[in-house]
């Protein structure tokens, strides 16, 4: 049984402070998230997490990616369509995630162990288009959602043949709320896979109720749900289990809504629950979704509370 996390941690930027460091921030070469990556990926790994993220520090879920994308816009903090969805100007979380990999052989000094490393995160096309608003060329979102999905094909391709992560996994917390049109999002989740060698996860936080029979049958390797704050979803699980067959299933046990540690027995309980209807080879302890609204303190405490359960297994 391995563990991982959603995605997201708290972000603590240092000021430049060193004379190099002083230096680039001069040229304006000083990056203030790099420390925060590094907080992050060390706080994964000191907590016990098997497959980590580096921490999307950068902001918020759809911007990261909406921003280097042509025919986005961004004004005030929202997205706006505003001509066609072409392909990224650039990669976009290959360099992050590099670095971070680069610090898990730090850690372990060289030798990374099995059964430990890094993953890629993206935000999905239907979450994506569906946080933003169309004002020109597109119609309806769901020809934006396909568009936006050849474009971010783009960039899981780089991370798969650059970063060579465990998996990728996408972000798609839409497809719970019924506005979607599960059609066109299980069809933008097969261009992503397609000619992938890498396992692909797909991320849906929320009550399954309504969406979990479209959701089985998306093109994907795992499927990660919310468990801990959520226990309609645990029993529609433990109901349906036989639709999930043949996927691996990452496990929310862990409340990411709350900015508290959560409670031992409780969480042991759920894991327990958890392992006995998905069997230990096919489950990944997870929080329910990204913990950068937690204090610091109280992610890693969470981290560590689900790891050393794990652990106990």
């Amino acid at each position: 049984m391995r563990s991982t996390v959603v995605g997201s941690y708290p972000v603590e930027l240092k000021e430049a402070t060193g004379f190099k460091d002083k230096l680039l921030k001069s040229v304006g070469a000083y990056d203030p998230f790099k420390e925060s990556i590094k907080q992050a990926v060390f706080s994964q790994l000191d907590a016990g997490v098997d497959i980590i993220s580096d921490g999307q520090v950068r902001g918020d879920m759809v911007s990261s990616f909406s921003k280097f994308i042509p025919g986005f816009k961004i004004e005030d903090g929202n997205t706006y369509i505003v001509s066609k969805i072409r392909n990224p100007t650039g990669e976009i979380s290959v360099k992050d995630l590099l670095y971070a990999k680069k610090l898990i052989k730090e850690y372990y000094n060289g030798n990374i162990p099995e059964g430990k490393g890094i993953k890629g995160i993206i935000t999905g096309p239907s979450t994506i288009i569906h946080s933003s608003r169309i004002t020109s060329f597109y119609k309806n979102k769901d020809d934006a959602i396909i568009d936006l999905a050849h474009s971010l094909k783009k960039e899981v391709d780089a991370i798969e043949k650059k970063v060579k992560p465990v998996y990728i996994q996408v972000d798609e917390p839409f497809l719970s709320t019924g506005m979607v049109n599960m059609k066109v999002a299980r069809e933008a989740i097969e261009i992503l896979h397609d000619g992938l060698t890498i396992p692909l996860a797909m991320h849906v936080c929320g009550t399954l109720e309504g969406a979990y029979k479209d959701i089985a049958n998306f093109d994907v390797d795992i499927l990660d749900f919310e468990f801990a704050g959520n226990n309609v979803n645990l029993d529609l699980l433990e109901k349906n289990i036989k639709l999930f067959e043949g996927k691996k299933i990452g496990f929310g046990c862990i409340d990411s809504a709350k900015n508290e540690v959560d409670s031992k027995d409780v969480t042991q309980e759920l894991i327990s629950k958890g392992v006995d209807i998905i069997g230990k080879d096919n489950i990944l302890l997870d929080p329910d979704c990204g913990l950068r609204r937690a204090p610091m303190d109280v992610a890693f405490k969470k981290l560590k509370l689900m790891n050393d359960i794990k652990d106990s297994y």
